[in-house]
């Protein structure tokens, strides 16, 4: 009997030390899985970021993969690399992406336009008649100031630090460098916000000194971001870069406008800062109404797949020669800081603001400036860039001709 015990005792303490020992071999190999995806992550990116920090997101990650084809080169002005989070069996899902962007004379790193639809709902599929479109803006919406906005602007899933090359710069260096850093996943929490602001703040610090980008990145601010709000509430108590509008529809005479509005915090120092205004279903209607018989159909269309909304926002500094558009008929269009004017679906002004050039832009949505009406969207365009100007006291204030809006 006693041998017995002792045989069972043995056999179990064999077995403990072979558990032991396979464990210790699957810690070995989940390292060794790690290692290869940190140098794997950081060739991919063309050495810009930590693979370690990469993998750190999402609560952390053993194995990831970064795509074969989006690759980094800091050689091209523009390029990104993206890491799939990576299963034991193969399967993979998002987990991160870094983008550069420099700026250049053909192409605008600040978009305007109507192909800038802000909502999250963009997928035709998933709108229906009950679909309230304009109910929640799309993640990568109104950007919020990374500490005074100069280092640059985070979202919910993501930051983008901002590097201006100055005198002294290398011929490889372009006038503005957008460095973003990106999460790929849903359920950002406010720890991996802050990490996405420090890679892509050492993203920056990386391909600054690479290309011979001569420029001072500000520090990060303290904290975790905040997040950002994405559901747009009543626009006659909105405040921050939305104020001014919330002023406007107290002013008598005005007619229907956006009743919802999606405001960021105002900062002097900010390069953007932008309002955005949308109209409800029911402020849809409301406005049907009053139209005439032969534009009723753009109502319908804004509830059931094409939204009403204005975004208005502006650019100062560097930011001020990187604005533009796709013009339908021809290659895309960099705006010149100095000038106004229209484009099918967007208007600019310019000014200068403490002695660096301001774009101010209004972009529509398809058809809304037809429901609206040319003059309606001339006064509420002058409202927004008077108010901008006065508070910051810009000078050489520049407006679109009247003939620029038409009378639709």
């Amino acid at each position: 009997m006693r041998t017995g015990w002792i045989r069972l005792w043995q056999c179990l303490a064999w077995g403990g030390i072979g558990l032991s020992l396979y464990a210790g071999w699957l810690t070995v190999g989940d390292v060794r899985d790690r290692a290869a995806g940190e140098r794997a992550i950081a060739q991919a990116c063309d050495r810009l970021v930590s693979g370690a920090a990469v993998m750190d997101l999402h609560g952390g990650t053993v194995r990831a993969r970064p795509s074969e084809y989006d690759r980094i080169d800091v050689r091209e002005p523009r390029s990104s690399c993206t890491v799939y989070q990576a299963s034991a069996s193969g399967g993979t899902t998002g987990l991160f992406t870094l983008a550069v962007r420099g700026s250049d004379k053909t192409e605008p790193l600040n978009w305007i336009g109507d192909d800038t639809e802000p909502f999250a709902l963009r997928d035709a599929a998933e709108r229906t008649a009950k679909t309230d479109l304009t109910a929640v803006a799309d993640l990568r919406t109104e950007p919020r100031p990374l500490g005074d906005g100069t280092l640059g602007w985070y979202g919910n899933r993501y930051a983008t630090v901002r590097a201006e090359c100055g005198p002294g710069s290398s011929a490889a260096a372009p006038p503005l460098l957008h460095i973003t850093a990106g999460a790929d996943y849903d359920d950002v929490s406010g720890a991996d916000r802050a990490r996405l602001a420090r890679i892509a703040r050492s993203a920056a610090e990386n391909l600054t000194h690479r290309i011979g980008c001569r420029t001072r990145l500000p520090a990060l601010p303290g904290g975790q971001p905040a997040p950002v709000p994405t559901v747009l509430r009543s626009a006659r108590s909105a405040g921050g870069s939305c104020a001014w509008f919330a002023g406007y529809l107290r002013r008598p005479g005005h007619g229907p406008l956006p009743d919802r509005a999606l405001a960021v915090p105002v900062r002097d120092t900010t390069p953007l800062e932008s309002c955005l205004l949308a109209v409800s279903p029911g402020q849809v209607r409301h406005t049907a109404g009053g139209l005439p018989e032969d534009k009723r159909e753009l109502a319908d269309g804004a509830v059931t797949h094409s939204p009403w909304w204005l975004r208005m926002a502006t650019y100062t500094g560097a930011e001020a020669h990187a604005v533009g558009f796709d013009p339908l008929d021809g290659e895309d269009v960099v705006i010149e800081p100095g000038t106004a004017g229209h484009t099918h679906d967007a208007w600019w002004a310019s000014s200068v603001c403490g002695g660096e050039p301001a774009v101010h832009t209004l972009s529509t949505s398809y058809a809304y400036d037809d429901a609206l009406g040319g003059r309606t969207v001339s006064a509420l365009f002058r409202a927004y860039v008077d108010d901008f100007t006065e508070r910051r006291g810009c000078t050489r204030v520049k407006y679109p001709d009247a003939a620029d809006f038409g009378d639709r």
